[in-house]
């Protein structure tokens, strides 16, 4: 009995993860408000977007704040495409948390300039120039400004466990 009533609530549960279409397209317009202003360094764009906690991780494991992330942008060391693909949204109450496959394509490095000095930048944007394939879970959560960029992880895929390595190939 017992286990035909946890096996009724977590079906309950996964079932009220699902969001409505109107839902859905919130949050995804959401996103593309935060790939928007990310690719063309809109800055008032950002300060919308992303939440004032934001805690943003990048594949190469450094951490950035709102202000920190905002700042790689003004300063041209964002990307210059962002594209997602097989992603899915869940939805718990206020929270969203979204699962993409994206290919991020970077300024190359001889571009990437900082703000004043006009020197070459090394911060997140100022990695592995053209396109990065990454898999990344954001989660937004909906407040009085809509829904806001409150976390990010991104990490590179790893080839199947019974794929040559390239190494093993010379």
């Amino acid at each position: 009995m017992k286990r035909w009533i946890l096996t009724l609530l977590s079906a309950a549960v996964l079932t009220a993860a699902e969001p409505t279409p109107s839902q859905g397209k919130e949050v995804m317009a959401a996103m593309e408000r935060w790939i928007q202003a990310t690719v063309q360094q809109d800055i008032a764009g950002l300060q919308k977007v992303l939440h004032d906690e934001l805690w943003y991780s990048h594949s190469a494991a450094t951490f950035q704040t709102k202000e920190e992330v905002i700042r790689d942008i003004q300063e041209g060391r964002g990307p210059v495409g962002i594209e997602l693909s097989d992603t899915r949204v869940r939805i718990y109450g206020n929270m969203a948390h979204v699962k993409s496959m994206a290919i991020i394509r970077n300024r190359p490095r001889n571009q990437v300039q900082s703000g004043a000095g006009g020197g070459i930048a090394s911060g997140a944007g100022g990695g592995k120039a053209g396109p990065s394939p990454l898999l990344i879970v954001h989660v937004l959560v909906k407040g009085p400004q809509g829904w806001q960029l409150v976390s990010r992880q991104a990490t590179r895929p790893t080839p199947p466990p019974n794929a040559a390595s390239p190494a093993a190939a010379k």
